[in-house]
């Protein structure tokens, strides 16, 4: 069963992409999402919101390899989980294993829901939890 109180930031530039992914986290029962359109409504709502993410969701084109995202999202207190897809294979093999329980970095260039659900079985086994990163090839 899914927890409820889970809450998800999705940030990708295309409109279809934030709505479609928005969906595949209802089918799964989470409803707690919010979709932003670029980078710096992001970066605002991870820096001065007052309840931490439990899972960012972003597409890594994104950033345009202006900003090492999961450097970013490890450290990051407001961030417990990040989901990283259209990564190059460069970003794919910067996260390394014991950051895995973190971050979660896809070559995919779009998300479905098998990926979604193995990312949110990881995060519901770990609450409460500290933060996590996750990694799939």
């Amino acid at each position: 069963m899914s927890n409820k109180a889970l809450r998800i930031l999705i940030a990708d530039e295309q409109h279809f992409q934030r709505m479609r992914i928005e969906r595949l986290f209802n089918r799964l029962d989470y409803y707690r999402v919010a979709p932003v359109q670029d980078l710096e409504e992001l970066l605002t709502l991870i820096e001065y919101g007052g309840v931490p993410f439990d899972l960012v969701v972003i597409n890594a084109a994104m950033v345009d390899g202006g900003l090492n995202l999961a450097d970013l999202f490890l450290d990051h207190p407001q961030v417990h989980h990040a989901l990283i897809y259209g990564a190059d294979a460069a970003l794919v093999s910067a996260v390394s294993a014991s950051e895995v329980h973190r971050i979660q970095v896809i070559q995919a260039a779009s998300l479905e829901l098998p990926v979604i659900e193995r990312a949110m079985a990881v995060i519901e086994s770990r609450r409460p939890f500290v933060g996590t990163v996750i990694s799939v090839s």
